[in-house]
C-alpha cells in the first residue's frame, strides 16, 4: 500500500486492459442510463454524435474506477475529494480499456497534518490508443504514521 511519503509529483500508474462487452453496455444502460444511443443499435446509428451504440460515460467512468483501484494501491483507499471528467470519444462494445494516471499535485492539509490532497490526471484509452476519458481527480492520501 502507498502512503503520502511513497508518492511524488510525476509518479505514473498504468493499468491492465479491460474489455467491455455489448451485454455489459446494455445492462448498465438499462439500469442507470436508459437512453436510445446506449440501448438500441439502430437508433444509435442515426444519432448525430454517436453514430453507433456507445457505452454510458458513467459506465466508462465505473470501469476506470475499477482500474484505478487495481493499479493505484493507496492506503485507506481512493477517497475522492472531487473530479472533472470528459469523454472525448465514445466507448464501444468490445473496446479494450486501459488507463494511465500521473500525479500532478500534492497539497498538505492545513488543518490535519496526517494527510494531503493529491491531484492526478488520467487518460483512458481504447485498443487503438484513442482517448475515451480524461479526468482530473483529487483524493485524500494519508501519511504512514497517522496522528490521532
Amino acid at each position: 500500500m502507498l502512503y503520502l511519503e511513497d508518492i511524488q509529483v510525476g509518479d505514473q500508474f498504468k493499468s491492465r486492459e479491460y474489455e467491455i462487452t455489448l451485454d455489459e453496455i446494455l445492462n448498465f444502460a438499462q439500469k442507470f442510463d436508459p437512453q436510445p444511443f446506449h440501448l438500441n443499435e439502430e437508433q444509435a446509428l442515426e444519432h448525430p454524435i454517436f453514430q453507433g451504440l456507445a457505452a454510458s460515460g458513467w459506465h466508462t467512468s465505473a470501469i476506470v474506477m475499477r482500474l484505478w483501484t487495481e493499479c493505484m494501491p493507496i492506503a485507506y483507499g481512493l477517497v475522492g475529494s472531487g473530479s472533472n471528467i470528459q469523454w472525448p470519444r465514445p466507448t464501444r462494445p468490445n473496446d479494450k480499456i486501459r488507463i494511465e494516471s500521473v500525479i500532478q499535485d500534492i497539497k498538505p492539509s492545513r488543518s490535519k497534518n496526517d494527510r494531503a490532497i493529491v491531484t492526478y490526471q488520467t487518460h483512458a484509452f481504447n485498443q487503438n490508443d484513442e482517448i475515451i476519458l480524461i479526468s482530473e481527480t483529487k483524493i485524500v492520501v494519508f501519511k504512514r504514521e497517522r496522528l490521532i
